[in-house]
């Protein structure tokens, strides 16, 4: 492809807008073999940003049309997961409805036949005190510190194993698990737990839909599945941030967490499968991908960031070999 910037053996970002590239047949040749799209569109908020966001009902109209795109490219038993952040009308302490609208017209959207499979909240306790104006000024609302994350596909039964993304055991569990015992019988719920209930070691307990990447309880150890805590509590001090730094290169504002991302195309991928990008940014999800034994496609509409991604491909750790297309 003509607007290749760079590849691996696994995956290849390409310089575009996705909207585009789709309409004009330039995907033709993933049609149906995307097995995973994940991405987080601009924000939709109230100010124009450098990267790029929509505001308003351009917004909701914008990301609504990109739903039967996206699903040409989708395997029959594919996801799409996208992350949206909350918005807030403009010079009011009022949070505004356009981001679950956006997502409902998405969803809606006739062309597209999609249902939501899940919701998912992702707690970032780090993030900056927002709205500045009603938070650290007016002090009359509180830190914004999640963002919601929404899966869905065109199926009932998209590809999906949580086993793949167990989690530790708690101590406790552990200890039950050891002692071969517990209080078994009636519950106050009305539940009546059997005798051997909980003595199947199943390796890890089932994920909750709250994504906590940061420990939010100094007193309880932080329990993610192995390769999601491998990616967690880096995003500052990660080899792609310190060589930004070092570079003195602004990194992109808006990146999706490596965690999230490595949580998802563990969650519903296998590898090799094939994972899609449309708003690549600096390839988080390209980065993971690779990390993860998966396949992957990122398309970026800003050079600026594709150029910076490159960083990312260049730890030590990642062996492939990176061809760069100038371009």
């Amino acid at each position: 492809m003509k607007n290749l910037l760079y590849k691996t053996s696994r995956g290849q970002y390409i310089l575009g807008d996705s909207q585009k590239l789709i309409e004009n047949g330039s995907l033709d040749d993933f049609k149906n073999k995307v097995q995973l799209i994940l991405f987080s569109p601009p924000f939709p908020l109230n100010a124009k940003k450098k990267y790029g966001n929509k505001l308003g009902d351009e917004y909701k109209k914008w990301l609504s049309d990109l739903a039967p795109l996206f699903t040409k490219l989708l395997k029959k038993d594919g996801s799409i997961v996208v992350e949206l952040g909350n918005a807030w009308e403009h010079g009011r302490p009022v949070q505004a409805l356009l981001s679950l609208e956006s997502l409902i017209a998405f969803l809606n959207n006739p062309k597209a036949d999609l249902r939501l499979c899940q919701e998912f909240i992702c707690y970032n306790p780090s993030r900056l005190p927002s709205p500045a104006q009603w938070v650290t000024v007016n002090r009359i609302r509180t830190i914004d510190s999640y963002t919601h994350v929404w899966w869905m596909s065109k199926s009932d039964y998209p590809k999906a194993d949580n086993r793949r993304v167990l989690r530790p055991y708690s101590k406790s569990m552990l200890q039950l698990l050891k002692r071969k015992k517990y209080n078994s019988g009636r519950r106050p719920s009305e539940h009546t737990i059997s005798e051997k209930s909980f003595l199947t070691d199943n390796k890890g307990s089932i994920m909750h839909n709250v994504l906590e990447l940061e420990q939010m309880d100094q007193e309880r150890d932080l329990r993610l599945p192995q390769n999601m805590f491998s990616f967690a509590n880096t995003n500052s001090n990660d080899f792609f941030s310190n060589e930004c730094r070092r570079k003195n290169i602004p990194i992109h504002p808006a990146r999706m967490p490596t965690a999230l991302a490595s949580f998802f195309i563990e969650f519903l991928t296998e590898p090799d499968d094939l994972v899609f990008d449309p708003f690549a940014g600096t390839n988080t999800t390209g980065y993971c991908a690779e990390k993860l034994g998966r396949r992957w496609l990122a398309v970026e509409i800003d050079k600026k960031y594709g150029k910076q991604s490159i960083i990312r491909f260049k730890e030590p750790k990642l062996t492939k070999t990176l061809t760069i297309k100038k371009i």
